[in-house]
């Protein structure tokens, strides 16, 4: 259940984004022209998303720390929600980031 007083960052998956709202999208996925965007891979091929040897983190939850820290130096501009262009697959690690990495459930709810 979300509060109105809850001021994390809203994450949809798919749909038509509005000017306003900044891109997370998967590699071969086009995003939109004019929106803020930043793309993600799901992980090198043989690996598991998050593997130590390729980051202590995952790919999606390194993205939405980038997109957070521009909004918040001004490198982009002001985003109250974030539109996911990603595959089934992509979207279940969207997912997965936003519920495990304790980070990125602090800045992004779905």
């Amino acid at each position: 259940m979300t509060s109105s007083t809850d001021m994390r960052i809203e994450i949809v998956m798919g749909g038509s984004p509005r000017a306003t709202d900044a891109i997370l999208a998967e590699a071969g996925h086009e995003p939109p022209s004019g929106n803020y965007a930043i793309t993600f891979a799901r992980g090198k091929p043989g690996h598991i998303i998050g593997c130590t040897c390729c980051t202590p983190r995952s790919p999606v939850a390194d993205a939405l720390t980038a997109m957070f820290r521009a909004r918040a130096t001004g490198k982009a501009p002001f985003f109250k929600r974030v539109v996911v262009l990603a595959s089934p697959e992509g979207e279940a690690v969207v997912r997965d980031a936003v519920v495990n990495d304790v980070l990125s459930a602090a800045r992004y709810r779905l």
